[in-house]
């Protein structure tokens, strides 16, 4: 008997109660995170969380940064979307960086607060351009799931 993980099936309920945001601001992931913490009072943390693809024979990190809202306890995830010439998302390569914010206990974050978080990115100086993504637009949404 074989078991087949259904892939879609994960990607679906991962993405359920979030919101993501695309990001294109061309520097490192360590400084863009001291950006964001010291600009928007954030205390994005880099866990050791990485997303290991292997493409070409070679064997590709992506960083994942992490941040729990103390009052809403909503999770942050700034993922690197690029990494020696390759992307965690080939289908944005003009992304740097993709934040999704999950919602606790079956409720979405707020969208209010969202896209007032997406304002004040705008903010800082090295972002040159912010959106708001939908997940079906994303074509390897596995590579997102933690």
């Amino acid at each position: 008997m074989k078991l087949k993980i259904d892939n879609e099936s994960i990607a679906e309920e991962f993405f359920e109660n979030s919101f993501l945001m695309g990001i294109v601001a061309p520097m490192k992931d360590y400084l863009f995170t001291w950006h964001i913490n010291y600009k928007l009072g954030l205390k994005f943390r880099n866990n050791r969380t990485e997303i290991e693809l292997k493409k070409k024979g070679r064997y590709y990190f992506f960083s994942v940064f992490e941040f729990i809202e103390p009052h809403t306890g909503n999770l942050h995830y700034l993922y690197n979307n690029q990494k020696d010439g390759e992307y965690l998302l080939p289908e944005f390569k003009h992304l740097d960086f993709l934040w999704l914010i999950k919602g606790v206990n079956e409720e979405p974050p707020d969208k209010n607060d969202s896209n007032r978080l997406l304002q004040n990115i705008r903010l800082i100086p090295a972002v040159q351009l912010v959106n708001e993504m939908t997940n079906e637009k994303i074509k390897n949404k596995q590579h997102l799931i933690l």
